[in-house]
């Protein structure tokens, strides 16, 4: 975030210039500059210094709107073409008026519409703008239109307005609208119209807006892609009104082979359900009672739970059907041309919860497909209550549960989110990455811990599989997290498990302090901890089972990192060879590997058999 200064300007100039009289921010390094010039201070760095304050979350940002006004009316913008071009390297949009009474998408502040987004017949983007734009409403244009890739689209979507709807529906417009910052609402039906038919009264009488010039439009948001510093719009994606403006914590990707990165998709799931069936066993015991079982070295070896051994829980059935709905959710891209990912996964557990002998009164699922065939998954295996009735009293796919639980069922099984997307994003849009894997785990938990605890997990994922260390794919989600509201209670819980993992105190000790896992960000800290702390893969999840608390969910989350950091071959092979529904396990984390080379319904009725994408 850069530092500003408040300048105030001498009253005679600001009458002669015809600007109010305000304290007009300036950059750091742009004050310099101005001094450096014998006190020149162009209109340019003027607007963009207005620009990033009336950014600020809380800031009374409409009284810097009309200083912004006429300053663009001194850069002398004035163009009478009805539309026309803004575009960076990376970027492109058409800026022109649009119909405020058809489908478009808004970026708003409280309950005033800055600009409308609509798109061209190829998925590009028209904007019309309304009021002066801010810093953030600038990155959000900047990030919902870049160039896609020739082979995977925009972000997993075809083109932008794909990309621009899942945005809008994400959870982080509600945390950016909660903050004072710009966020985007969609409209289906027109500005101010809603889904009943009956109008808005806030919003129905802003239909009738008149756009500004659009040479001030590509005027402001040039000028902003010019002056930011060491911008770069492929690393900048929406994120609750804000983006990740330090690229510092990028790891460098590892130059492997293919067959070691599939061996990472493997190992991620795998190494998960190992950990969850050797948890499995002892989840409602403490340590005492396992070391009383066990011996002073405590389990170490699979026992009897469930009527065998090896058996999975609920945690790698739902880490099986979250991976089940991104697979579905890429068939419906394919088929129809447009998806959303949580709506998806959300139809998933809705599968899953009729396999725990439940149903939801209000969302259908369709109870097909390759995966819900498998009858060993249909076996309640002490699921979690808040996922149950999370998922019973669901009314809509997509929208967060309206519980305050910070569980760790949202968490336990979000692993999947951060190979598929692996795939199809570079590591520059990680908060992609972070936004699905929170909002994936919110479908059930509704506490901040319990859900931005699934963003930090996915990334992780996505990091360590793409070559990343343990601690450089931690820094990463950590700076993600912390542009998250709520996120104070997670980034605490990961710093004391980093602090513990070089702290002379014994690992017992240590997973003590950090809790019992039963909640989201102690589940996490204390997979983290482990997987920092022990020299093998066989070490860590022996250390992550044999505690006070949640055992199969440490297991399991602990399993997810190592084994992708390490891959399959790191798994000791008693382990895997009886662990329950194995091929299954295997089939899915094939299924992820190659889901980039699928596709449409046509060329693949049997793809379709397995994974319905209606």
């Amino acid at each position: 975030m850069e530092t500003l200064i408040d300048l105030h300007l001498k009253p005679e100039l600001l009458e002669r210039l015809g600007l109010p009289n305000i304290a007009y921010p300036i950059s750091e390094e742009h004050f310099a500059q101005a001094v450096a010039d014998n006190g020149q201070l162009s209109f340019e760095l003027m607007l963009y210094g207005l620009q990033l304050k009336s950014s600020e979350a809380g800031h009374n940002w409409q009284s810097l709107e009309s200083a912004q006004n006429r300053l663009m009316e001194l850069l002398g913008t004035s163009d009478e073409r009805e539309s026309t071009t803004a575009a960076g390297n990376t970027w492109w949009l058409e800026v022109g008026p649009v119909d405020l009474n058809d489908e478009l998408i808004a970026i708003q502040r409280a309950e005033r519409v800055l600009a409308a987004i609509v798109p061209r017949s190829d998925g590009s983007l028209r904007v019309a703008v309304y009021q002066p734009l801010d810093a953030g409403s600038i990155r959000s244009l900047i990030s919902l239109a870049r160039k896609p890739h020739p082979e995977h689209g925009v972000a997993m979507r075809e083109n932008n307005w794909e990309y621009a709807l899942d945005a809008s529906a994400g959870n982080g417009q509600f945390y950016a609208a909660d903050a004072g910052r710009p966020y985007l609402s969609y409209w289906q039906y027109g500005l101010g119209i809603l889904d009943d038919g009956g109008e808005s009264p806030e919003f129905r009488p802003q239909a009738n807006s008149q756009p500004r010039n659009v040479g001030s439009v590509v005027q402001e948001i040039g000028l902003f892609y010019s002056l930011a510093p060491d911008y770069e719009p492929e690393a900048e994606t929406l994120l609750n009104g804000e983006t990740m403006e330090d690229n510092s914590q990028l790891w460098n990707s590892a130059t492997e082979q293919t067959s070691v990165t599939r061996e990472r998709f493997l190992g991620c799931l795998l190494g998960g359900a190992v950990g969850d069936a050797l948890g499995g066993a002892v989840e409602f015991m403490s340590r005492s009672q396992i070391l009383q079982r066990f011996g002073e070295k405590g389990l170490t070896d699979y026992a009897d739970a469930y009527g065998g051994k090896g058996k999975i829980t609920d945690d790698t059935q739902m880490t099986l059907y979250t991976a089940e709905g991104l697979l579905r959710g890429q068939m419906r891209g394919l088929h129809k041309g447009i998806t959303s990912y949580t709506s998806t996964v959300a139809h998933a557990y809705i599968r899953w919860l009729a396999t725990q002998g439940e149903r939801n009164q209000r969302v259908s699922a369709h109870m097909d497909g390759w995966l819900h065939q498998q009858k060993d998954l249909h076996h309640q295996r002490a699921p979690g209550m808040t996922c149950l009735s999370a998922l019973r009293d669901m009314e809509e796919p997509k929208e967060p549960a309206v519980n305050d639980s910070k569980g760790c069922g949202g968490v336990m099984r979000v692993a999947p989110v951060g190979l598929f997307c692996w795939h199809f994003m570079d590591k520059t849009e990680t908060a992609t990455v972070f936004e699905m894997g929170a909002d994936i785990a919110a479908l059930t938990h509704g506490h901040p811990s319990g859900y931005l605890t699934g963003g930090v997990l996915a990334v992780m994922i996505f990091a360590l599989a793409d070559g990343a260390t343990l601690l450089e794919a931690l820094e990463h989600a950590k700076a993600l997290l912390g542009c998250h509201r709520g996120h104070e209670e997670t980034l605490r819980a990961l710093d004391e498990a980093v602090r513990l993992s070089t702290a002379d105190t014994s690992h017992h000790e240590a997973i003590s302090r950090l809790g019992e896992g039963w909640v989201a960000e102690e589940a996490l800290a204390i997979s983290l901890y482990c997987a920092l702390v022990a020299e093998s893969f066989e070490v860590a999840i022996v250390l992550a089972v044999n505690h006070d608390g949640d055992s199969d969910s440490t297991g399991a989350i602990t399993g997810n990192l190592l084994g992708t950091l390490l891959g399959v071959n790191a798994i000791p092979e008693r382990w895997l060879k009886p662990l329950e529904l194995k091929l299954v396990i295997e089939a899915v984390a094939e299924d992820l590997w190659t889901c980039p080379a699928w596709t449409s319904l046509s060329e693949d009725r049997d793809l379709w058999e397995r994974y319905p994408g209606y």
